[in-house]
This record gives C-alpha cells, structure tokens and sequence, in this order.
C-alpha cells in the first residue's frame, strides 16, 4: 500500500473534518452546542419513558402500581426534571425489549 492510498483509507475511517472550521469554532459556540446536545438527550430521554409506558398502554399511575415505582418519580422523569438510574433503567430497557414481563411484575405483587 502507498503512503497516498494510506492517507486515503485513514480519511476515509476518520471521515471528512473541516480542520479550518473546527479551529476557528469559538468557546461560545461550543459551549451552544454542548447545551443543545443535552437538551437533545433529555429529550431523547423523555420519549424513551413515555413511550415504553405508552407501549405498555398504561397511565402514570397504573405504571406506578404495577412497577412499584413511586408515581412522582415516573412523573418526574417523563417531564424532564430528573431521569432514571440503577435499577429503574435498566426495568424500563427490559420492559421495552420484553413488554410480557410486567405481566409477571404483577404477579409477584400479588404472591
């Protein structure tokens, strides 16, 4: 392999970045953009809750009674103010992929 078709295959893994305009990007602009991507993750964030929730075809507080988690909590991540760790995340990422284990959920309340 030449040197050129070397440089070649890196650009082409690296793709194509606009060294001048990365350069002349001011600390403002990045600071804009760092926001703008955070607001676009709680975004994505909010969506994933609800919807998963709304998959399940369940209200705020039927959720909350079939997960045990606390319904203020659930409200609180569908608007944004907080999100899910630990545990609950990982029960919402289930609950998406698998929607029949809150039938089981809701079996062991019961037991």
């Amino acid at each position: 392999m030449t040197a050129r078709q070397h440089d070649s295959t890196v650009r082409q893994r690296l793709g194509r970045i606009d060294e001048a305009r990365v350069d002349s990007t001011s600390e403002a602009e990045i600071q804009r953009h760092k926001a703008m991507d955070e607001l676009a993750a709680r975004d994505d964030a909010i969506a994933f809750v609800r919807g998963v929730r709304s998959k399940l075809g369940l209200s705020q507080r039927e959720f909350s009674e079939a997960t045990d988690i606390p319904l203020n909590s659930i409200r609180n991540w569908e608007q944004g103010k907080r999100g899910p760790t630990g545990a609950a995340k990982t029960l919402y990422r289930l609950l998406n992929a698998r929607p029949d284990v809150l039938e089981g959920l809701r079996v062991a309340r019961l037991d």
